[in-house]
């Protein structure tokens, strides 16, 4: 698999990277990364550090190990629910974008939308496993993939149409650094997509190697449109979000009919379940730099 160096950055200082051999050195620092299978392994050196002293990288590489992120959903509410969310998703994308980045790629399935779509992909995640599963199966011309750390993203900035992050935020161990973080990759006027579940209840285990709480689902953080609006400098970004699915709906199974709508008509009868009964699952936020 090729990919383009010329968009890449060293993710410790920021500096130019020259290839090397089969790997990647840094033009400042010195430092090396290594190809793997054609794919750049861009880990920074100096992890962000968390109150909760997680190490989230090794965290996520065996996750992306033990789980397998391409295995289809046993239960099809669910499945139905997750499709929803995808497609609208990508009705959220820009028309004029060019250049995507996937951030938390996981199954690829932005991969596989895009796959006959004449845009530049780039599929990044912190799993080695999953990016080489990905690009596997979605050997398209324009589809790259990346190994490193969203928190130190190894890309220059201002290369960017739109970046896509589907249910990764509320992971993260720091959201405002994961949000500014992103923002500086878009070019003038560039979108930042993000969904996650909307006021999400947090469900703990007590974990039984370290006797402490432990998040169902590695779910860190619970957002509302609040919390998220006060990740950004209002002054410098639009910011518009979409909240949507019925958790009712969902568990009643009623995808049995739903699922033979097109999206615009799901959406009505989403919106007028709400009313109804306002239990809404996600939320849909869309950054525009100024």
């Amino acid at each position: 698999m090729n990919f383009n160096k010329n968009i890449l950055i060293c993710p410790d200082c920021g500096s130019d990277l020259n290839d090397e051999a089969g790997k990647l050195v840094c033009l400042s620092c010195k430092k090396e990364y290594g190809i793997k299978s054609g794919i750049p392994h861009l880990y920074p050196n100096n992890f962000i550090a968390n109150e909760r002293n997680m190490d989230y990288v090794e965290h996520y590489k065996f996750d992306g190990e033990y789980y397998d992120y391409f295995e289809g959903r046993s239960c099809k509410a669910t499945g139905h629910d997750e499709r929803r969310l995808r497609e609208y998703i990508l009705s959220k994308i820009p028309k004029t974008s060019r250049k995507i980045l996937d951030v938390g790629s996981g199954g690829g399935w932005l991969a596989k939308a895009l796959s006959k779509s004449n845009v530049e992909l780039v599929s990044f995640d912190i799993s080695p496993n999953n990016v080489e599963n990905i690009l596997k199966l979605n050997p398209f011309e324009y589809h790259i993939g990346i190994v490193g750390d969203a928190l130190n993203p190894p890309f220059r900035k201002g290369i960017f149409d739109c970046i896509i992050s589907a249910e990764v935020i509320e992971h993260t161990v720091e959201p405002k650094l994961f949000i500014q973080g992103l923002l500086p990759l878009l070019k003038p006027g560039g979108a930042l997509i993000i969904s996650t579940p909307y006021k999400e209840k947090i469900q703990y285990s007590i974990c039984t190697h370290c006797n402490k709480p432990t998040p169902h689902n590695a779910h860190l953080h619970s957002f509302d449109e609040y919390k998220l609006r006060d990740l950004v400098d209002e002054n410098k970004v639009d910011y518009n979000y979409f909240t949507f699915g019925n958790k009712l709906l969902h568990h009643a199974r009623t995808y049995v009919l739903l699922q033979y709508l097109p999206l615009s008509l799901w959406k009505i009868v989403d919106k007028i379940a709400n009313l109804i009964i306002n239990r809404k699952e996600h939320i849909v936020l869309f950054y525009k730099l100024n």
